[in-house]
């Protein structure tokens, strides 16, 4: 190896990757680069000896690949000036070149002035003219320390720490807040756009020395400021937590599935029973993703299929199905930021991760949605949503007899013209009977009970049901695959929200649905018997701010094992204690006949 004073020519600038190396400090311009000249084969020559040009300056701790040392100084902040003649294609002039040095011009703001200097013919070292062709855009050397640079190397692969990457959260730049062609740093977790010379991921790797960088969109990994392509399989890890992927099989198995798993930190956690983070007030959104990644149809739908052409938010909801799924996590729990973000802006700002909202009106405008943003139409089974939770009502409806009794019990007038009317539905909405207003002293810690069938009945076809101006008698004519029970615990008056207490009794297995059909026996084909699936409750006075939360009751099919889950908290619950909460919104899943 040989060191002289650095000469600037195309050869070194344009057609070779220039290493630097050095000391921690900017504040000696002056310091001389080095030249050096290293022996090699090149394929370019038959495999004859040649040689591979470097460039080393001394400005930073570790090596860092650029492919122009002027216009690097640029970028650093450095002004750079020099008499352009005599600067193409090596030495040219008899037996001796014109070869730069810089000296201090003005430190206070980081300007070099390049100047010439000449050297002797016997101080000159001979260098390749077989550069390597652009890899991605990349002027690479044919071989040696230049083909290490190519799209293959494991060069500062060991710099990447796992440990520090959080893929859970919107993907915008943490500079310019742009959602364009945005990366990750694998280093410490930031994202930044670009990986051009003027763009923030090329000025964050020379900055701080993080060098690999993966595109959140692409998921090719690159390393900067050189920007070269790796393609090392020890990236697959990071590539599957950023975007999860599941194949039939592996879909169809996760109900089968009882093994555990393990984070990087080897905390063991179950997929698809993971906690989801309160950012500070989405709990009433955590319940609803969790209750609709387990799901079967709407899981399997979003985990195989592949949304390029759909809304951002189809796109974002399946990719967190994906990872409250995957069983390769960094981390055992997920952040819903990204999906909560589109949720804000999909919804005009109606529902926000900043503030408590009600689960059912959420489920509602979420799944509709969904359904629209799907493809979906009025039409019956138009869309996942629809073929999952829709079902069919028959409605009778007659006005209140003006001449009725004050006090009687109020019923149809024969008399008097029923209009009967079909209506679609995605959930049914059960009132509890009001609580008494008062208690002795041995009442005071009562709670009222009641059972699921008798506030059902309300859709049995006979039980009359009282509105503002008219009467109106509810059946159901078709049943969906998932039945969605809407529990009405609150109202509002002049002063507060309430909350009523009453306790809904229920079985976890079995509930029939006959009495409640219109027609039991075209029903039964399909099932009328349906399981529990999911039971969302609610905690807290409603009427005190800050003081409700959610939780959601979930079984592993597998394990046959029910788990509450609350924000980030999972725990196994006895599938007897689960009636004793205040059950909000619950989904029953339909028995096919044996």
């Amino acid at each position: 190896m040989v060191n002289a004073d650095l000469w600037l020519e195309d050869e070194v600038t344009e057609r070779n990757l220039v290493l630097i190396s050095s000391i921690a400090s900017t504040k000696s311009p002056t310091r001389a680069f080095t030249y050096m000249s290293e022996p090699h084969a090149s394929a370019d020559h038959g495999g004859e000896r040649g040689t591979t040009t470097k460039v080393l300056y001394q400005v930073f701790s570790d090596p860092i690949y650029v492919q122009s040392p002027k216009k690097f100084l640029g970028a650093c902040g450095f002004r750079t000036t020099m008499d352009t003649k005599d600067t193409t294609n090596g030495p040219s002039k008899k037996n001796e070149r014109e070869e730069d040095s810089f000296s201090d011009d003005d430190v206070a703001v980081h300007s070099v002035r390049f100047k010439r200097k000449k050297i002797d013919a016997g101080d000159q070292r001979q260098t390749s003219t077989a550069g390597g062709a652009p890899v991605n855009g990349v002027a690479t050397a044919a071989t040696g320390t230049g083909a290490a640079a190519g799209k293959g190397s494991g060069l500062y692969l060991d710099t990447i720490r796992r440990y520090m990457l959080d893929f859970d959260f919107e993907k915008v730049c943490s500079v310019s807040l742009s959602n364009l062609n945005v990366y990750a740093c694998l280093v410490c977790g930031k994202y930044f756009q670009g990986r051009g010379t003027t763009s923030h991921a090329y000025f964050h790797s020379l900055h701080e020395n993080h060098h690999v960088y993966i595109n959140l969109n692409t998921l090719k990994v690159y390393v900067l400021p050189d920007s070269y392509e790796v393609t090392d399989s020890s990236l697959d890890d990071i590539k599957y937590v950023l975007d999860p992927r599941f194949t039939h099989a592996q879909v169809k198995a996760l109900d089968k599935n009882s093994s555990q798993s393990f984070d990087l930190n080897r905390k063991p956690y179950i997929p698809g029973f993971i906690g989801l983070n309160n950012i500070k007030s989405n709990d009433y959104v955590n319940v609803v993703i969790q209750v609709l990644a387990h799901i079967p149809p709407i899981r399997d739908y979003f985990m195989l299929q592949k949304f390029d052409d759909r809304s951002e938010l189809v796109k974002r909801f399946g990719t967190l199905v994906r990872k409250i799924w995957n069983s390769s996590a960094f981390k055992g729990q997920v952040s819903p930021h990204e999906l909560l973000q589109e949720i804000s802006n999909a919804s005009n700002r109606q529902f926000k991760l900043t503030e408590q909202s009600d689960p059912l009106a959420f489920l509602s405008w979420f799944l509709n949605t969904l359904h629209k943003d799907l493809g979906g139409t009025r039409k019956k089974d138009s869309s996942i949503i629809y073929s999952t939770f829709q079902g069919e009502l028959s409605i009778e409806t007659q006005p209140i007899d003006p001449k009725a009794v004050k006090g009687a019990d109020l019923m149809f007038n024969s008399d008097n013209a029923i209009t009967k009317t079909k209506s679609p539905f995605l959930f049914l909405a059960l009132e509890l009977p009001p609580p008494p207003l008062f208690h002795d002293e041995l009442e005071k810690n009562i709670i009222p009970q009641i059972p699921l069938t008798t506030i059902l009945s309300k859709y049995d076809g006979k039980t009359l049901q009282e509105s503002v101006a008219d009467l109106k008698k509810f059946q159901i004519t078709r049943l969906p695959n998932y039945i969605i029970l809407h529990i009405k615990r609150f109202s509002k008056n002049s002063f507060a929200k309430e909350k009523n207490p009453t306790i809904v009794t229920f079985p976890i297995k079995n509930l029939s649905m006959a009495e409640f059909v219109a027609d039991p026996e075209k029903e039964k084909v399909l099932g009328l018997q349906y399981d529990l699936l999911a039971n969302i409750t609610h905690e807290g006075d409603p009427s005190v701010p800050n003081t409700t939360s959610y939780k959601v009751h979930l079984q592993h099919r597998a394990k046959e094992q029910w788990y509450q889950i609350q924000d980030l908290f999972v725990e196994e619950i006895n599938a007897q204690m689960i009636f004793l909460s205040e059950s909000y919104i619950q989904i029953w899943e339909r028995k096919t006949p044996n």
